[in-house]
């Protein structure tokens, strides 16, 4: 446990350091701290808050820097988060707003980017895989069909298919309605399942052309990798710590575009309540062992489908990304919502 007087340096120091990023001397903390003490007794207490391991001492420097663990004391027992102003929200609102949920998650990313600074991200929710509204075929030429695929939500996918033979606009008609009879208002996962024995019941100079629309179809809803959206990865290469360090931007980068274990650490939200931040190494990732992730989990009719998050250095002044993150999860909760009942 430390005293009010390390409390009140270490505070200090970690938001010194945050302003500025260089190393904290002693007399700098005697000036800022509003602490009546000499250099001696800061250099002091230094001493201790470093054999505890909340503060290290770069070689180049005599001043201190915050370790992870005490950028952690920092954000669990000396941080104060005020929540924004309603100007602030309304503006943020204003921003967030889309007439599809998913250019509703697109927009809460680059909103989260833009806001901090740094990466935002946005784990999209499971639950909200496309259903099929309607399906087209459009010949376009002898033996090129265009394939319309229409979401619930209006969202539009065209796919050319490239079929072995030419089909007359009475066959196109024929593969439209059943397609549409068959398979509107499911998603593809359920037309996977059932594809195979529903093509049986066709004639045989359809089913190759049915079979095209469908893998074509498929690829198109098909969205592993679209679950995450990230926004905004170039801020990073501003961040001093980054830019002098090529090989940690690699790294980060390559996490960005590999994406699973991200996407893993994100789901860590979905079991959390509010806010949460993963400092340095507790993310479990070494590309991010010098960043720190604050994420919330945002809901849909009150049951949680995803999180929201931003990415940056663990230099970052956490009492404006926390509020940030806590709001757009929660306005994002209630645009999704709205979605859902419309």
């Amino acid at each position: 446990m430390l005293d009010e007087r390390a409390k009140t340096l270490l505070k200090t120091l970690i938001q010194r350091y945050i302003a500025e990023g260089q190393p904290v001397g002693s007399r700098a903390l005697s000036k800022h701290s509003g602490l009546d003490l000499s250099a001696a007794t800061v250099r002091n207490v230094m001493a201790d808050l470093e054999d505890i391991g909340l503060i290290s001492s770069p070689h180049t420097s005599a001043g201190r820097i915050p370790t992870s663990r005490g950028y952690r004391f920092f954000v669990d027992s000396l941080l104060t988060v005020r929540p924004l102003d309603k100007e602030k929200i309304d503006a943020i609102e204003g921003q967030l707003f889309a007439s599809q949920p998913r250019q509703l998650i697109s927009n809460a990313s680059h909103l989260l980017s833009g806001l901090s600074h740094f990466a935002g991200v946005v784990l999209s929710p499971r639950r909200l895989v496309p259903t099929i509204r309607q399906i087209e075929f459009v010949s376009l030429s002898e033996k090129r069909i265009l394939l319309i695929l229409v979401t619930a939500d209006g969202d539009v996918q065209n796919r050319l298919l490239f079929p072995g033979r030419a089909y007359s606009p009475s066959e196109l008609v024929t593969a439209t309605n059943y397609l549409n009879q068959h398979f509107v208002g499911h998603d593809f996962e359920h037309i996977r399942g059932h594809v195979q024995q529903e093509l049986q019941k066709l004639r045989g100079d359809l089913q190759a052309l049915m079979a095209a629309a469908l893998a074509a179809g498929d690829e198109a809803m098909r969205q592993p990798d679209d679950r995450y959206v990230i926004s905004g990865e170039r801020n990073l290469l501003e961040v001093e710590e980054f830019s002098s360090n090529m090989q940690r931007v690699r790294e980060l980068f390559n996490l960005f575009e590999q994406r699973t274990s991200l996407m893993q650490l994100l789901d860590l939200s979905h079991r959390a309540d509010g806010v949460q931040i993963f400092i340095g190494g507790e993310s479990g990732l070494a590309p991010l062992d010098e960043c720190s992730v604050v994420t919330a989990p945002y809901e849909v009719d009150g049951q949680v489908v995803g999180s929201v998050g931003v990415i940056g250095p663990t230099r970052m002044a956490y009492e404006r990304v926390i509020p940030i993150v806590d709001i757009t999860a929660k306005l994002l909760s209630s645009a999704l919502t709205f979605h859902a009942h419309c």
